[in-house]
């Protein structure tokens, strides 16, 4: 595949991973884009695609690894310190994370060669754009903010976590959904994005340990050495999107992102119905 194609592909993963706005649907959009314009070097199968889609994916696992180094960090102290106050504290965080991933991974292994084909289409992320960001926004705009992390408990992970599935339909966005459900739980702004983005290491894992093994079945070299170059490039978008979304949320709303979020699913609506 040529370099300036993944190259867009990464960016457009690294920039829309983290974001409340659905990078499963943006990189859809852009294989169709892709194939709209004729671009040449575009005759991957579906699978072959959707290795690329996981590998940049795992790019931005880097990122947010890098990212939330410090919470890692206590993580680990609560894993082999747990006596420890700090360790506790971890220990307790990697828990909620453990609970809250467990239906994602579940579901996600399983549906994972059924589900995804079938919603893969403009139509579908167009309405789920929309739907999902107008629940970003009520969420945002009437619930409390009142909650940071050290104050979850094991119920309101799970609540969490179940919401997380929904992000299998494209367009829903794991980021977007996770970040309304810990919202409408009352969850400061950057609280919210933050468990967010501690949820994103196990779920990007998996999918990266599924497509590792697809890779290494396949004996596809030259796909190995695509997907290797998009997620140097996507590491470096997302870590530079994940720092300026925390930014904003210091100072300002989810809106702007739902407000875009409407915006785009009424012109691939337009698009889809024209």
């Amino acid at each position: 595949m040529p370099l300036y194609l993944l190259a867009i592909l990464a960016v457009v993963q690294g920039i829309t991973e983290f974001l409340p706005i659905s990078s499963s649907g943006h990189l859809v959009i852009t294989w169709k884009a892709f194939d709209a314009l004729g671009y040449t070097g575009m005759e991957q199968t579906a699978e072959a695609r959707l290795d690329l889609d996981i590998a940049v994916h795992v790019g931005t696992l880097a990122a947010v690894c890098l990212y939330l180094a410090g919470d890692l960090w206590r993580m680990l102290l609560g894993a082999v310190m747990p006596r420890n106050a700090k360790g506790r504290a971890g220990r307790r965080l990697i828990g909620h994370i453990i609970l809250a991933s467990i239906p994602v991974v579940v579901v996600g292994y399983f549906l994972k060669d059924s589900i995804s084909p079938q919603l893969r289409s403009l139509e579908v992320i167009a309405w789920a754009t929309i739907g999902f960001g107008v629940l970003l926004y009520i969420a945002d705009r009437f619930a409390l903010r009142v909650r940071r992390i050290q104050d979850m408990n094991l119920s309101q992970a799970v609540i969490i976590g179940l919401a997380q599935v929904l992000a299998l339909i494209p367009g829903t966005s794991r980021a977007g959904i996770t970040m309304t459900a810990a919202r409408m739980l009352g969850y400061e702004r950057t609280e919210a994005a933050r468990f967010s983005l501690l949820l994103a290491i196990p779920a990007i894992s998996g999918a990266g340990v599924l497509v590792g093994h697809d890779l290494y079945q396949t004996g596809n070299l030259s796909l190995g050495i695509d997907a290797a170059i998009a997620a140097g490039l996507s590491f470096l978008t997302a870590l530079i999107a994940i720092a300026l979304m925390m930014r904003w949320l210091r100072h300002a709303s989810f809106g702007p992102f739902a407000v875009y979020r409407v915006f785009l699913g009424a012109v691939l609506l337009w698009f889809v119905y024209q």
